[in-house]
């Protein structure tokens, strides 16, 4: 989750104090923000170069400032027995980690990357997200992304491959690459995220046999909300039910979803589907201009969300209210598809609703992934380093907030439900899909069993497939490569 409107004011007064005035681009230009949340100053870092003790002692000045959790940091960690940035603040995060606080959020990014991604979506990759079941034995592609090579190569939801190689005489099984590495070799044997990397995957035939398809990495855009099926009216008995699907929460999502709802609102839509199910999570702005979309019988007075930072930052706090747009539709009943691969800006959206909706609203599919909390933006624009530091929590109009095991528990209805892989997401007979109708149709169905777990984690016997380092875009559309 990423508070762009207050991370802007950080990311450039970062810059100026850690770079010398340096003018690069901002996170607000970056992420188009526009209201801001406060402005605050930073320390200077300890040095002004861009060696690695230099990058490490500003990492861990910024995290002596900002840091949501300062008592988990260690009193005093030397950064010499650490050869990245990335493992040092590891370490200094650790105490967090292990309370399930910050696992793993914050991290270093590329200021180049993290913007090319955020601002339109551009990545670079087969442009496909895989999961792996418990045998180990084959990936299920669960999404291809329009534009990108794998979908042009024929690879699409569904398709199981068996083995990767860099040709055809080399494929090595995924049950061998999963045996050697269990936890990065998919990744691995997938290659580098640069432009031409070619990979030849073993795909299993309907007939049982196999088929051989050679693809190479390119430079695409991520489409949010897909031109195929993320956007649908679907007909379910006497009632139209609008269907939403998004991806991630960037900027370039902001007029596909004024769309899409302007298309509901047309049409008299008050029973809707929003399918988060992969959702990794992304910009606050986004969440927040969803929350508008689906509050068209809200109060300018009704709190969205609250925002708080740590007691000696309170002066950032941030009570952010509900902005209904022309767009608006005014929602009896509402869905939400959810998996544990479903994190942060996503259960942001869904915990800002609930106290609005309470049985009129559900939780369909399994337990999300539970991050209740977002990352600021510090810059040091000379390194290209983006320091993406935990340092707010937030929580609804009903002040409930810390889920860090997920939402299921929090909140009062929830359905549970497979992800169908042999069907396309929203097709009214794909499990997630269906039971989503059926909970706005008034049928029953079993509540979901409270779980957290892994972000990668959207099913007991399945998960999507990481990356030991991910990119900007692997950490919001988890599962892709």
């Amino acid at each position: 989750m990423r508070h762009e409107r207050f991370g802007a004011m950080l990311a450039l007064a970062a810059m100026l104090a850690g770079c010398g005035g340096d003018g690069g681009s901002s996170a607000s230009t970056a992420n188009g923000s526009s209201s801001g949340g406060g402005t605050a100053s930073t320390p200077a870092p300890t040095a002004s170069g861009c060696s690695l003790r230099e990058r490490q002692d500003w990492a861990a000045a910024q995290l002596r400032e900002w840091y949501l959790f300062p008592e988990t940091l260690p009193a005093s960690l030397s950064p010499a027995a650490y050869s990245t940035v990335d493992d040092y603040i590891d370490a200094l995060t650790k105490t967090a980690r292990d309370q399930s606080k910050d696992r793993y959020f914050t991290h270093l990014a590329s200021i180049k990357e993290e913007n090319a991604y955020y601002d339109s979506g551009e990545s670079a990759g087969f442009g496909f997200r895989i999961s792996i079941g418990s045998g180990n034995s084959a990936l299920t592609v669960t999404e291809s992304f329009e534009g990108a090579p794998a979908l042009a190569a024929g690879i699409d939801r569904g398709a199981q491959i068996v083995g990767i190689g860099t040709t055809s005489s080399d494929v090595r099984s995924i049950a061998a690459i999963t045996a050697a590495d269990p936890t990065y070799g998919i990744g691995n044997a997938l290659g580098p995220d640069t432009t031409g990397t070619t990979r030849v995957f073993r795909l299993q035939t309907a007939n049982g046999g196999t088929r051989d398809v050679s693809v190479a990495k390119a430079v695409y855009t991520l489409t949010p909300i897909s031109s195929r099926y993320g956007v649908q009216i679907i007909n379910d008995g006497d009632q139209k039910v609008g269907y939403i699907n998004l991806r991630t929460f960037i900027t370039t999502a902001d007029a596909q979803l004024r769309s899409a709802f302007d298309g509901f609102r047309q049409q008299g839509i008050t029973r809707v589907i929003i399918d988060l199910r992969y959702n990794g999570g992304g910009l606050v702005d986004t969440a927040e201009l969803a929350g508008d979309l689906l509050g068209g019988n809200r109060q300018a007075s009704d709190v969205f969300s609250y925002t708080t930072f740590r007691p000696e930052k309170s002066a950032n706090n941030e009570t952010r209210y509900f902005r209904p747009q022309s767009q608006s539709i005014a929602p009896t009943r509402i869905a939400f598809i959810g998996t544990r691969g479903t994190a942060s800006a996503s259960e942001l959206l869904i915990n800002a609703m609930s106290p609005y909706l309470n049985g009129a609203m559900a939780l369909v599919g399994t337990n999300t992934y539970g991050k209740p909390v977002g990352q600021i933006a510090l810059d040091r624009a000379q390194c290209d380093d983006r320091l993406r530091v935990i340092a707010f929590a937030t929580q609804n109009s009903a002040r409930q907030g810390g889920y860090y095991t997920g939402l299921a528990s929090t909140l009062g209805t929830t359905c549970q439900a497979s992800d169908d892989l042999s069907r396309p997401m929203g097709d009214p007979a794909e499990a997630s899909t269906r039971a989503a109708l059926d909970f706005l149709a008034g049928r029953s169905c079993t509540a979901i069993t409270a779980r957290g777990g892994d972000a990668t984690a959207f099913a007991a016997d399945r998960e999507l497939v990481r990356a030991a380092r991910p990119s900007a875009a692997q950490r919001e559309v988890p599962g892709l490569f």
